[in-house]
């Protein structure tokens, strides 16, 4: 029965990988540019011939290494000076290649809006938003989708939280949904072939998760907790490791580095398809170890939180081996997990 499940399981997320026709593969590129973006990094000069793989990789270790060790001036923030709730149309923002079959039936909602503190070069993607699902009582949370997610995804179980008496941000992470640049039909930049401006995206999306959880305190909520899932469990982990406020997650899909998950994931093949060209796995699991759980359990146990872990023993994307492996982590260092 065990073998029947998991061979049905892994028919069943090949056809949802494989059917989409606009998963772009992309030439791979350092993004070095991105380096001078981060305080932290702006003395860092990149070697001179971006072709000299050798050099590019050292200089790639290096900037990981200074982001590691001192990962709460990188991922620090400025509290934007804009928060303002607006009424908007309510959009489903597809990102499949075929017609979408669901039909939105609402047409306006209230959305938290406010510039991103991290400036990226796309002016559509410097907008944060997150959809607000107010409740009475004073805890709230803030929902990470999955990456590609369109912008209804998830508004669901932001329902549910509400029916609780728990009040939601459902967030739209960079370059996905509205924030999508012009000409893009996926959320391609929040990850991607492009070295440096993937971990720009992860360090855009915890500033504008920290920023909510300003705005969630302004209001006086006094609760607070995140809930990520996929790609927006990486960024709910990472977010706790480095905000004293948060005192639950939820991390649904989880894995230990982020450079493992693009490698051996079936949903980013196109990507591993660029990047193998250039790169092997252990030196992608490198250059991407600044955006990785794993190196940062050390600081999430700085103070106390619980936790619930959810992972899937067929999954083809976060592969099992790997969670496993985290939820280890969790269990070795006695950190409060379910």
């Amino acid at each position: 029965m065990k073998e029947s499940y998991r061979r049905w399981m892994h028919d069943w997320e090949t056809r949802m990988t494989s059917r989409d026709v606009n998963r772009v593969v992309r030439p791979f590129e350092w993004g070095s540019e991105f380096v001078s973006r981060w305080p932290l990094t702006a003395g860092m000069t990149p070697p001179a011939d971006a072709s000299d793989k050798s050099a590019m990789f050292d200089y790639w270790t290096a900037v990981n290494d200074r982001i590691i060790a001192n990962s709460d001036e990188f991922y620090s923030y400025k509290t934007p000076t804009d928060f303002r709730l607006e009424r908007r149309r309510v959009e489903l923002f597809h990102t499949g290649s075929e017609p979408p079959k669901k039909e939105l039936k609402e047409s306006y909602a209230s959305f938290l809006r406010f510039t991103s503190p991290v400036e990226s070069p796309y002016p559509e993607n410097n907008i944060m938003n997150a959809r607000w699902f107010p409740a009475r009582g004073h805890r709230a949370v803030i929902v990470m989708p999955q990456w590609n997610a369109d912008a209804i995804s998830h508004n669901g179980l932001c329902q549910i939280f509400n029916m609780l008496g728990i009040s939601a941000l459902r967030m739209s992470m960079p370059y996905h949904d509205i924030r999508r640049p012009a000409g893009l039909t996926r959320a391609d930049y929040a990850v991607s072939a492009n070295v440096g401006r993937t971990i720009d995206s992860v360090r855009q999306g915890i500033a504008d998760i920290r920023s909510c959880l300003d705005w969630l305190q302004q209001r006086g909520y006094t609760k607070l907790g995140l809930v990520g899932t996929s790609l927006g469990s990486c960024y709910a982990f990472i977010a706790a490791a480095h905000d004293p406020r948060i005192s639950v997650n939820v991390f649904n899909h989880a894995s230990t580095a982020f450079g493992d998950v693009a490698w051996t994931g079936q949903s980013t093949r196109h990507i591993r398809q660029s990047v193998e060209a250039v790169l092997t796995h252990d030196e992608l699991r490198r250059v991407w170890m600044s955006i990785s759980p794993i190196v940062y359990f050390d600081k999430f146990q700085r103070w106390p939180k619980k936790s619930l872990m959810i992972y899937g023993r067929y999954d083809l994307t976060f592969l099992p081996e790997f969670s496993i492996q985290a939820a280890a982590e969790f269990f070795k260092r006695g950190i409060d997990t379910t």
